[in-house]
């Protein structure tokens, strides 16, 4: 399961209209790239098209897309959009990572070897 807060909703809603998406036509495709700080990022677009390895969510107004082989390093994932004297960034709240770096937008997972 993946969820997304009011916030993040709505600013999904306002750049689908920034960027003339029909959101009832268009997915948020969420997926992990590999790469980054830690290890793995975040992506994330907007999508029509569904591949045989994709599994879609509906999720808060906004149809959902990620990879089946994503699926369990996202299942739990939560996204939240906050906007500080920085500027307005999406967060991602995710119970699998194993460490977090401090921008947010990349972790790691633990390893297989860690449980010994």
């Amino acid at each position: 399961m993946i969820h997304l807060t009011s916030d993040a909703v709505k600013e999904l809603k306002r750049l689908g209209k920034y960027r003339q998406e029909d959101l009832k036509q268009c997915r948020l495709r969420i997926g992990v790239q590999p790469g980054c700080c830690a290890g793995f990022s975040y992506s994330l677009s907007f999508d029509t098209a569904m591949d045989h390895d994709d599994i879609a969510i509906d999720s808060e107004e906004i149809a959902v897309v990620i990879n089946r082989q994503d699926l369990n390093t996202l299942d739990g994932l939560t996204i939240d959009y906050s906007e500080d004297l920085m500027g307005g960034a999406f967060r991602f709240l995710n119970p699998n990572a194993f460490n977090t770096s401090d921008c947010g937008n990349s972790f790691s997972l633990p390893s297989a070897d860690s449980s010994s």
